[in-house]
């Protein structure tokens, strides 16, 4: 088994901080890579060292694989972690580290490219008897095709980038003469999000959760799931805000059965390290598989916080070749997890991104309490990135726990300086319909459109 003695971590931000502190748990040393716009940033600060790797723009330092390459060769790193969001699920920065001796840390890159055609990862899942939602098989070839196969499928449907995701790439038809124009405003939005044009369309389930199952794999043929997250709770622009473990409205057997078909969806493409299988679930808890994410999640602090398991860790030592050290029957759930994605957004003015310094921080604490973060009091904002600044996770004997100890949390943080969407958090965890469970992917916008109407 190769062993791993240095890291550089290719992000930045709260993933890149979470990283480095597996690694020096580990006892192994970090390497940070910023931007010019990151210089004073926490990652780079923690790490053992840190190599400037370009301008501000993502295009030119995050995501400049000969600079990310080099600054890992440079700096005698034997391993590369992407985090998540820019390399993280892209096949060929997987293949240059393996052309380079470097490990990377996540799955082959054969695995990436499978799923990272969503077109044809629902053929292949399809093929390991994991339900698909009803749509094409493979892309759309021309207008003929599409007007063809939205006429089996039947409206509403969505027309989805075939190299999509966080939520670009996506138009609803649901009027035969509206097809068209979405099909073209769908491959103009994905060519530029994604440098790839090819579309494809599927159903829309209406009134629909998204749930999603943690799934880890080693390279000798070994899988468990982590059970599920509740992920129904998304911004207009179909980003998460609110997750949750376990899922509160799933009984045992579909929850056993969307786990198995988790496991099979991964090894139907060879998979190993950590990855999230992606459903839909319709209102008689009848599930489809959307995608997987071939990666770390961004919220998988709660589905350590129910199991103890540290999916980062669990990730290193797939890597450097090490068996799991569980078998299914290992995995154990204990209580009820929740985390609010704390971003510089206003989410009264359509989510618009707020910049500028942290002139007052006080994260909160106590029992069962955790905070993601890479920002301190003094820190600007920059506005280049994702506008994600924390998150804040707590963990409860059971779900009614874990709410209340999300108010109190959300109550003593102090973020000022800049806007946030924690007041939007407040009045989710607050609103009955969210207390009971009762919600889908459309809460918080209908729970905005209200507001709206009655401030009208």
């Amino acid at each position: 088994m190769p062993a791993i003695k240095k890291v550089l971590i290719a992000n930045r931000g709260e993933i890149a901080v979470r990283i480095i502190r597996a690694c020096r748990e580990m006892k192994i040393a970090s390497v940070a890579v910023y931007s010019e716009a990151d210089a004073d940033s926490l990652h780079v600060q923690l790490a053992d060292e840190a190599v400037c790797v370009g301008p501000p723009a993502s295009k030119d330092s995050y995501l400049h694989m000969p600079n990310i390459i080099s600054a890992a060769i440079i700096t005698g790193a034997d391993a590369i972690h992407p985090g998540y969001g820019y390399f993280s699920e892209s096949p060929s920065f997987a293949e240059a580290c393996e052309a380079c001796n470097l490990i990377f840390i996540g799955p082959p890159s054969s695995a990436i490219e499978k799923m990272g055609d969503k077109a044809r990862a629902r053929e292949i899942v399809q093929s390991a008897r994991v339900p698909v939602i009803p749509g094409a098989r493979g892309v759309i070839a021309n207008d003929q095709d599409a007007i063809r196969t939205a006429a089996r499928v039947g409206y509403p449907l969505l027309i989805k980038a075939a190299a999509g995701g966080g939520g670009r790439g996506i138009r609803r038809v649901d009027d035969p003469d509206d097809l068209l124009p979405a099909v073209r405003t769908a491959i103009q939005e994905s060519e530029a999000a994604f440098g790839s044009g090819e579309v494809y369309i599927e159903k829309l389930i209406e009134n629909a959760r998204h749930v999603e199952v943690q799934v880890l794999g080693d390279q000798y043929g070994h899988y468990v799931h982590l059970g599920e997250r509740e992920c129904s709770i998304q911004n207009s622009r179909r980003q998460k805000m609110i997750e949750e473990a376990p899922c509160a409205f799933l009984d045992a057997k579909v929850r056993a059965r969307m786990g198995e078909a988790a496991v099979r969806a991964a090894r139907a493409v060879g998979y190993h390290s950590a990855g999230t299988v992606e459903f839909l679930v319709d209102q008689d808890s009848n599930f489809y598989f959307m995608e997987m994410n071939t990666r770390i999640q961004v919220e998988h602090p709660v589905t350590e916080m129910i199991t103890g398991v540290d999916l980062v860790k669990q990730q290193i030592e797939i890597a450097a070749g090490a068996k799991l050290p569980f078998t299914q029957k290992d995995i154990t759930f204990t209580g009820h997890a929740i985390e609010c994605r704390i971003t510089a957004e206003n989410p009264d003015n359509d989510f618009r991104p707020s910049t500028g310094t942290i002139t007052r921080l006080l994260w909160p604490g106590g029992p069962g309490v955790r905070v993601e973060s890479h920002v301190y009091q003094g820190y600007r904002v920059p506005p280049y990135y994702d506008p994600l600044l924390g998150k804040l996770i707590v963990w409860g004997r059971d779900r009614q726990e874990a709410m209340a100890r999300m108010l109190r949390c959300l109550s003593e943080m102090k973020i000022e300086g800049l806007k946030t969407n924690t007041p939007l958090h407040t009045r989710i965890l607050l609103d009955p319909a969210y207390r009971k469970g009762d919600f889908n992917t459309t809460f918080v916008t209908r729970k905005l459109a209200s507001a709206g109407r009655e401030a009208a």
